[in-house]
């Protein structure tokens, strides 16, 4: 199904998008709403640790890249010195530590990948803990999201080696995007307006992993791409439209992947990894044969 058509099932029924999720995947698979709604509680109490666990204490991902920048974070915000406000910067935070989490082997929910897996619950806990709202609200966000993502998987991809990082961290966004905006009020139309605006701010986004590892510049991209999704959120809950409607620019998202060549999708051939910093880090974990042109 694309998006008017869920759309229309929505109208028709009187869902919203979390809803229509449960409807759909128990028609589907068989499963009852509550055993539904049961699994996606369960992968947020991952999220949850995950958003947590680096914050609390740095970690430091299997390569010794990167590590303890959630935890540097929040306690810069934590003083009062973040220019961003509570809401967004406990967002970053929070994707800062999942992306983390992911690269030091923790255990996280590839949402909808593990190299964006920051995005959607940063987005969903940030917005919850601004507006006072409970476990329930988050589990629909998540069921929100996870409709929009199986839109974005059935008509384009969201695999970075596919699509670049636009299908990784932006899928991510749309989904983030989508799910806040109905958390605060927002309807099945203003859903998909946040998650079309979403993916437009980052088509085109290349996937450029340093050494290969999903961690330079993945995990600060998860950052970028929790404040994306509030902010399409929020522009969609203020009655903004997006002028091209969300079918429109997955489409957009799968041609624009197709026609990004294969040193930008997840190669380390191109990009940020074989700038001399890029290449100075891979050489650093992998050695001199490492490099782009060595193993060509």
């Amino acid at each position: 199904m694309n998006a008017v058509q869920i759309l229309a099932l929505c109208r028709r029924e009187g869902l919203s998008l979390s809803a229509c999720a449960v409807k759909l995947e128990s028609e589907q698979s068989g499963a009852s709403p509550e055993s539904i709604r049961a699994r996606f509680s369960r992968m947020l109490d991952t999220m949850e640790s995950a958003a947590r666990d680096a914050r609390e204490a740095p970690v430091r991902s299997v390569s010794g890249l990167t590590g303890g920048d959630a935890y540097l974070y929040e306690k810069y915000r934590r003083g009062g010195s973040s220019l961003l406000g509570e809401t967004v910067s406990l967002a970053v935070a929070c994707a800062l530590s999942c992306s983390e989490v992911n690269a030091s082997m923790g255990r996280i929910v590839a949402c909808p990948t593990a190299g964006s897996c920051g995005i959607v619950p940063a987005a969903v806990m940030a917005a919850a803990a601004s507006r006072g709202l409970g476990r329930e609200a988050l589990v629909d966000a998540l069921l929100c999201a996870g409709l929009v993502g199986q839109i974005i998987g059935e008509h384009a991809c969201l695999a970075g080696a596919q699509g670049g990082c636009q299908a990784e961290c932006g899928s991510a966004s749309a989904m983030a995007a989508a799910a806040v905006a109905e958390m605060l009020g927002g309807t099945p139309e203003q859903s998909f307006d946040a998650a079309a605006m979403a993916i437009k701010n980052v088509l085109g986004l290349v996937c450029d992993p340093v050494g290969g590892l999903v961690e330079i510049p993945c995990i600060k991209r998860n950052a970028g791409g929790v404040v994306n999704a509030l902010t399409a959120a929020d522009m969609a809950l203020a009655g903004i439209k997006s002028h091209i409607p969300f079918d429109d620019t997955v489409e957009a998202l799968n041609r624009v992947g197709k026609q990004l060549p294969a040193s930008l999708r997840e190669t380390a051939a191109g990009g940020l990894a074989v700038t001399p910093a890029g290449l100075r880090l891979t050489e650093k974990i992998n050695g001199p044969d490492a490099r782009p042109e060595k193993r060509s």
